[in-house]
């Protein structure tokens, strides 16, 4: 297959890892900055183009797209759907990940286990929205953070006013979240390829630091999941109808709760710690799509 990588740099662990396992499988592997890419839109030959050139005969592509061009990363990833090119995730369930509220919002109808969450524009209910998620300690998170980014845990009632009335005051949108406290400062992160948890993780913050972001001095270990958290992550994952993801979820008391399902997620943390080779397994799955569409275009015998 010739399968094309969005990614902004070729030097990313997660770029090199799917480079040298699509290699590895006999793949021809094209990386492209998609902040390059133009389209040309039209209803008969949509096209997509990249240095002077356009791009064809690719068999599918993996979009690798940073949250700050996630607009424009979709409509590559959209175009390429136009173009009848398989894609590891479509754009709009990219798009649905992305946006916080949403996606929780759709989990919570499909009754996938969340924390308490409450949203609010006005900080004349800040009362009400503190206690919605039953009081404090809680965490405030901003909708357009990443890593671990604009996440602030407020232990008191006064330090959850004045974080939600000094975000609000920047005309930030936030979620007040409830503190599972049993969490520990830890996390799980399960790799959902096509249907099934390829891998999982347990992310454990640095001390004294309660979000569990490797990038913010984290550490991270294999770990088992239950059958009710890859029930969970599974599910999580089809309710946004993405077919590769991270799920990260915290585990409590009343079972597993979805932090956040993310559509591009890192690939070096859950690899180095799981020793599972996850991009084979994202190749494996976009094999089997590829194989069966195939058969599905292919002309019936007579």
């Amino acid at each position: 297959m010739r399968i094309l990588i969005m990614s902004r740099k070729r030097s990313l662990y997660s770029t090199r890892r799917l480079i040298e396992a699509a290699e590895e499988r006999g793949h021809e592997a094209i990386v492209i900055d998609y902040l390059r890419c133009y389209m040309n839109i039209t209803s008969r030959r949509p096209q997509v183009m990249y240095s002077g050139e356009f791009l064809r005969g690719i068999d599918a592509v993996i979009p690798r797209i940073g949250a700050s061009y996630t607009f424009y990363g979709a409509s590559v990833v959209r175009q390429f759907e136009a173009m009848g090119v398989l894609c590891a995730n479509d754009s709009d369930p990219i798009i649905r990940s992305r946006d916080k509220l949403k996606s929780m919002q759709i989990l919570a109808q499909k009754g996938v286990g969340l924390p308490v969450t409450s949203f609010a524009h006005s900080t004349k209910d800040v009362d009400s929205l503190i206690n919605v998620v039953g009081g404090t300690p809680l965490v405030i998170k901003l909708l357009e953070g990443t890593q671990g980014l604009g996440v602030v845990l407020a232990e008191t009632k006064k330090a959850a006013t004045s974080v939600i009335e000094a975000f609000r005051a920047l005309d930030a949108n936030i979620l007040v979240q409830e503190f599972i406290a049993e969490s520990e400062g830890a996390d799980v992160r399960a790799l959902v390829v096509g249907r099934k948890v390829v891998a999982a993780i347990r992310r454990q913050g640095a001390p004294g630091e309660f979000r569990s972001n490797l990038h913010r001095g984290g550490s991270a270990e294999k770990v088992k999941l239950t059958k009710a958290e890859r029930r969970t992550a599974v599910d999580a994952v089809q309710a946004l109808g993405l077919k590769v993801a991270g799920v990260d979820m915290l585990r409590s008391s009343r079972g597993p709760l979805v932090l956040e399902v993310n559509s591009s997620p890192g690939l070096e943390g859950v690899e180095t710690a799981s020793g599972i080779d996850v991009a084979g397994e994202i190749y494996a799955h976009l094999e089997r799509r590829y194989a069966q569409r195939e058969r599905r275009r292919a002309p019936a015998r007579s």
